[in-house]
């Protein structure tokens, strides 16, 4: 079986988990909390943009190597804050149209990813229903664990990195399903 027999699964799951993604985000909003407004924001943002930062990631306090954090000096800055990751975008309102196309091609990678493992596993059983199993488990790997990867680096709350392992989960769910009703029958 060849991912081009897979068409069909891998498109409809794509579609999926966009719909799924867009009531998360659009109907039950349940990320929405996750961020909060700085209290200062005006003073913050005229730092930022009077420090003439480029798009990118940014850390203060900033360490090039590991060896850097045994200085006095670094562990000081440490010790009294702020600890911060930033990202900084190109200035301009979010680009929502270039973002969901993004998301949708993503949605299709991962896709092909569970239908590659899935044909690699199941074609010659043709087995529709270990098929969605084995599909909807890739897909809850690939869409949840880089948030673990932030909370434990990052500092990204854990609160919000279960929220999204629940959206890794749903999207595992619909990736199943679809794969498991859309799986080809031996011909």
């Amino acid at each position: 079986m060849t991912l081009l027999q897979l068409w069909l699964p891998i498109l409809a799951t794509a579609v999926a988990v966009f719909v799924a993604s867009s009531l998360i985000h659009m109907v039950f909003k349940w990320h929405n909390s996750e961020y909060r407004a700085l209290p200062n924001e005006d003073e913050v943002r005229r730092a930022l943009g009077n420090s003439d930062l480029t798009p990118g990631m940014y850390a203060t306090p900033h360490c090039t190597d590991m060896k850097d954090m045994e200085g006095d000096a670094i562990q000081q800055q440490f010790r009294e804050g702020p600890v911060a990751f930033i990202t900084m975008r190109a200035p301009g309102a979010p680009e929502m149209g270039k973002y969901l196309a993004q998301w949708f091609l993503s949605n299709i990678a991962i896709a092909a990813l569970c239908a590659f493992v899935a044909a690699q596993n199941f074609a010659a059983h043709h087995d529709a229903h270990q098929a969605g199993h084995m599909a909807g488990i890739v897909a809850m790997i690939a869409y949840g664990t880089g948030t673990i990867h932030e909370s434990i680096w990052m500092g990204r709350p854990w609160s919000a990195t279960m929220k999204n392992l629940l959206d890794a989960l749903i999207y595992g769910v619909a990736t199943a399903l679809v794969f498991w009703q859309l799986w080809p029958a031996m011909v």
